[in-house]
């Protein structure tokens, strides 16, 4: 449980054109979808897929590093990684069976024969949208695994897409979907207070002496 007095004395530190921000930007915000991505050698990559995870409301981001293990590019991910939960994996079957415990269908991004497009892909179940590796795409761990497949319809004599390019084009197709339906696709009221909280930390930061500070004349 949050603590609103906390949270409150902590929003005191912040503008108020930033404390407006923070809600409209949860009030847009989603779990209902979630992204993985698979072993992505490009770091830029990587940073890439978090920048749009952030643009298009995806709160949370799971990297598997099962053999490609480096640290994320700030320049490329815009600061992206103080607003999105980045959660790291060493086993691409340790992220399967976390998302599909959270209640999750497991969809590989993959021009697979049985393959939805972004038109027709059913947005009323929680999905979690693999992305794989720049030259290889998904494990066949993954394949194995998937509940669903995706893919975005091409037309020329390319056949494959940059995998943050990819990512981009159906977080904004299928999000915006999402908020056109009557679902319910938002963040709990807890969970908004749960990062608010998180975001105003990142936010201040003296945040440790502040806190110290709360607790003795608390």
């Amino acid at each position: 449980m949050v603590d609103i007095k906390l949270l409150q004395y902590l929003e005191g530190f912040l503008t108020e054109r930033r404390r407006g921000l923070f809600t409209k930007v949860l009030a847009n915000r989603t779990r209902h979808f979630t992204v993985a991505v698979e072993d992505v050698y490009q770091l830029h990559n990587t940073s890439a897929v978090l920048r749009s995870c952030d643009v298009f409301g995806i709160q949370d981001c799971h990297v598997i590093e099962e053999h490609n293990s480096k640290k994320m590019d700030r320049e490329i991910a815009m600061g992206a990684q103080k607003w999105v939960d980045v959660k790291r994996y060493n086993h691409s079957s340790e992220c399967i069976n976390h998302l599909k415990n959270e209640g999750y269908q497991i969809i590989a991004t993959s021009p697979h024969e049985k393959s939805s497009t972004l038109s027709d892909f059913d947005i009323t179940k929680k999905s979690a949208l693999f992305f794989g590796r720049e030259t290889e795409g998904l494990s066949e761990e993954v394949l194995s695994a998937a509940d669903g497949f995706l893919h975005i319809p091409m037309v020329g004599f390319t056949e494959s897409l940059n995998i943050s390019v990819s990512a981009a084009i159906t977080l904004q197709h299928l999000t915006e979907r999402l908020r056109k339906s009557d679902m319910n696709w938002q963040l709990s009221e807890e969970e908004i207070l749960e990062q608010r909280m998180q975001w105003v930390q990142k936010s201040i930061k003296s945040i440790d002496q502040i806190l110290e500070k709360y607790e003795k004349e608390k």
